[in-house]
């Protein structure tokens, strides 16, 4: 699941997502749960699996002037392991009209149950073995509008049933229903076993009016007229995923059809917005190719449709072949000229692979689905646009894990989270995104897709926990790495590191000091292979070390003093850095190291030195280098220059403000014409920018 955020730098508005859940879930009418204690004696695992469901079949109708849910499930289920004459489902506030053992002659035996608003216990008319199935039959309504918050649910955004203007009264806004499970909210409208650990196949039967189309999970297996304005759809799901995954929704949208490999890939949207739709997702196919040449494991499901819903609770959800948006996703082309939500759109589509193929087995091991699908984002970045944009986002991610302020100094997997929505933050996401970056760069990429490929082909259709992905890298690699999973997975914190390098003319040595300086109380210290490159008289050379204690120096043959040594050369650790570099290295670095986060620091750095008249030749050179984020850096510094440095740059911010590929730089060239040239003739070129349709453009016109 992906929960939006917004980070805007002055008037531009440079959007990221930050998870899923990007990270804290977006709900109304919040019940405040505390974070725990230090020490707090709470262990969250895995849910006992005391009954398996092998298959649920729902019968819904629905009542839209009550926002009722008027069903029929049969469920086919035995025990776990352990014989048993009962069963326990999840079913928040029902109102339970019968129970039934579904017999073989497809009568119905009455069984005798109790029910407490959220539990449905059911005494079985015999003990079952593990061998033996049974089908039960439930009627019911579910009215999810009812629930009340506090006592039956945590927050309205655990209704998990949502009817938009079920009585037809806003004018402005269509019918439609939608539901969205994850954590344990899908027991508000069918009866089931809540947790990412229970799975099953399912069959889906919507009766709606005939205006309206459906979408559920799997493929339509037959629709039916049924004479009186409305219609039947089934939808059958023949493989296996949590229940928490299930979902339905109706309403006016229009479909637009796709494929990959003889499956269907399909775009639900209203008809005002369909239009827009291939603009919009028509990437999908080519993200499904790569990710399965990525993984080796061909897309697994039967279909994949997204569906824009109005008023969603946050910004995806991965329902299984059927993943959920946002009303945002209704953009107009000129709205795409801003952002695309490429990152929502792949990393839902991950999930397919991680948290729907292989599930987490716990709340616990969330990052199993989450991390996965925030690297997912990376992955496709790298693919489609180059390295330097991936890392330019995947700097933004780290960003969010630092200036988090909740649960920042959590563990990854954490077994004494206060409440499970607790799981969904920058922790899960961002930073167990570039854990899996780091992990990556640490076996290298061969084995890194091989061990993910064994992770999940051995793990298919089931459920896993951090071990399961350990066992698999260790597995391919050949190598013990506990060590790797325990520092980053099983704990809290980051490295805080003070690197500090030097020249000793004399030895014809440099000597590179790493000192971890984070908490060594509540942090562990760290195991952190990195590489060192050396530039010297043209050349660069790259030293391989491991820093693993507190204070460490390394020390290399060099023959001539370097003009740059550039510590995680890679820039890939998940570290606080505390470096100094002179203004020519920095300078030096910007020029002739490869990486965005290279330029990036040596712009970080020489921003504070606009005194230095090198420092800003570096910055003006900066307005032409290929990362959009550095040109709007660039721009932004401008003001920073002197008059004649301005005054030589006009006719290239009035370029940018016209011709630059990014819409954002286009705006922050506008916002400096009227903050800094102002006293110019600027009438012609703000009236060639009228014609950017840009939102982020027209904004900045429209500043005072």
């Amino acid at each position: 699941m992906k929960i939006q955020n917004y980070w805007c730098c002055i008037a531009l508005c440079i959007f990221f997502s930050i998870s899923c859940s990007t990270t804290q879930k977006v709900v109304m009418d919040p019940v405040t749960v505390s974070a725990n204690a230090p020490g707090a004696n709470i262990y969250r695992g895995s849910y006992p699996r005391l009954t398996d469901i092998i298959h649920t079949k729902l019968d819904l109708k629905f009542d839209w002037d009550s926002a009722y849910v008027k069903g029929k499930a049969f469920i086919q289920a035995k025990p776990w392991f352990y014989s048993s004459d009962s069963v326990i489902l999840n079913a928040k506030g029902f109102k339970v009209e019968q129970v039934a053992l579904l017999l073989k002659d497809e009568s119905l035996k009455p069984l005798k149950y109790t029910y407490d608003r959220k539990k449905l216990r059911i005494s079985l008319d015999k003990v079952y073995t593990r061998d033996e199935k049974y089908t039960l039959y439930i009627q019911y309504v579910a009215m999810p509008d009812k629930l009340k918050v506090g006592e039956d649910i945590n927050s309205s955004g655990d209704r998990g049933f949502y009817f938009i203007n079920p009585r037809g009264k806003e004018t402005d806004k269509p019918r439609q229903f939608w539901t969205q499970g994850e954590t344990e909210s899908n027991s508000a409208w069918f009866p089931t076993i809540d947790g990412p650990q229970e799975k099953m196949t399912q069959e889906i039967s919507l009766t709606v009016p005939d205006s309206m189309v459906t979408l559920s999970n799997g493929i339509l297996d037959f629709s039916s007229d049924n004479g009186d304005g409305t219609r039947t759809d089934t939808w059958r799901q023949e493989q296996p995923h949590s229940t928490y995954l299930t979902m339905v929704a109706a309403g006016k949208f229009d479909i637009v059809k796709d494929s990959w490999k003889g499956k269907e890939v399909s775009y639900y949207m209203e008809p005002a917005f369909a239009k827009n739709a291939r603009l919009i997702f028509g990437k999908t196919p080519g993200m499904i190719e790569f990710f399965s040449n990525k993984t080796g494991v061909p897309y697994p499901w039967e279909k994949y449709s997204q569906i824009v819903v109005r008023d969603f609770q946050g910004g995806a959800m991965e329902n299984t072949t059927a993943t959920v948006l946002f009303e945002r996703m209704n953009m107009t082309k000129e709205q795409y000229l801003d952002e695309s939500y490429e990152d929502i759109i792949s990393h839902e589509l991950f999930h397919h692979w991680f948290g729907d193929l292989v599930t987490a087995e716990s709340w616990a091991n969330l990052p199993l689905n989450e991390s996965f699908a925030t690297y997912g984002e990376y992955l496709w970045n790298e693919h489609k646009y180059g390295r330097d944009h991936a890392d330019q986002y995947g700097w933004k991610d780290l960003q969010t894990y630092l200036t988090s302020t909740q649960g920042k100094d959590a563990d990854v997997i954490r077994f004494n989270y206060a409440d499970r929505d607790q799981m969904f933050d920058a922790v899960s996401y961002q930073k167990g995104g570039r854990i899996l970056h780091m992990l990556r760069k640490t076996v290298g990429d061969e084995a890194f897709f091989k061990s993910l490929h064994l992770y999940l082909t051995r793990n298919a259709y089931k459920t896993a926990e951090i071990d399961d992905l350990r066992m698999a890298f260790e597995e391919v690699t050949g190598e013990d790495l506990n060590w790797f999973f325990n520092q980053w997975f099983l704990a809290s914190g980051h490295p805080v590191l003070k690197i500090d390098t030097r020249y000793d003319a004399a030895a014809k040595k440099v000597i590179v000091s790493v000192v971890q300086q984070q908490d060594l109380s509540k942090v562990p210290l760290y195991r952190l292979p990195m590489a060192i490159d050396i530039y010297v008289s043209g050349n660069t050379e790259r030293k391989e070390v491991v820093a693993d204690k507190q204070s460490q120096n390394f020390s290399f043959d060099v023959p001539a003093e370097p003009e740059l040594v550039n510590v995680d050369a890679e820039k890939y650790l998940l570290a606080t850095k505390k470096e100094a570099k002179t203004l020519s290295q920095n300078i030096f670095q910007y020029t002739h190291a490869p990486l965005f986060m290279d330029r990036l620091e040596a712009l970080q750095a020489l921003e504070k030195m606009p005194a230095e008249k090198a420092a800003r030749e570096t910055m003006i050179k900066a307005l032409d280098d290929k990362n959009w984020e550095l040109r709007l850096r660039a721009v932004n510094f401008i003001p920073k220059l002197n008059d004649e440095e301005k005054a030589g740059l006009y006719d290239k911010v009035k370029s940018m403000a016209v011709n630059d590929g990014r819409s954002y730089v286009r705006a922050g060239a506008v916002a400096i014409l009227k903050k800094v040239f102002q006293s110019r003739d600027n009438r012609a070129v703000l009236e060639k920018v009228q014609s950017d349709k840009a939102p982020s453009v027209q904004n900045a016109l429209a500043e005072k």
